[in-house]
């Protein structure tokens, strides 16, 4: 006999391999759940050390909802469609002000959640 393993959407925000970012999501102009993979949110939202008072993770996170929303309208005809985002290391930058952005380039992708009802996850091509 074969069993058949299905790891939900609510088990993966559970566990921390997702994070619901849904409320925040809503007031950047999204109608439908939105998430971040663990990887998108340890690099592009959580506040690395040395950036309190520079930054902080709402902001953080508003920026990139704010670009996946932009980038998500624009994509109509498809189901994924991959941003552009901006970072600065401010620790480098203080010593060097040339410095560019460092530039991310995740994937806004919308698929079918735990019943089938439309969701976005925001994540890393290697997340797929």
């Amino acid at each position: 006999m074969q069993h058949l393993f299905s790891y939900t959407r609510a088990q993966a925000i559970e566990d921390g391999i997702l994070v619901d970012v849904s409320e925040t999501a809503r007031e950047a102009g999204f109608k439908i759940p939105v998430a971040v993979t663990r990887g998108v949110w340890d690099r592009l939202i959580a506040l690395p050390d040395g950036y309190q008072g520079f930054q902080d993770e709402r902001g953080r996170l508003w920026d990139v909802l704010w670009i996946a929303h932009y980038y998500a309208r624009r994509a109509s005809n498809s189901d994924r469609v991959t941003m552009s985002v901006l970072v600065r290391d401010i620790r480098k930058d203080l010593r060097d002000s040339n410095r560019p952005p460092r530039r991310h380039c995740p994937i806004v992708a919308i698929g079918a959640g735990d019943q089938g009802e439309p969701v976005i996850t925001i994540m890393w091509p290697e997340d797929d």
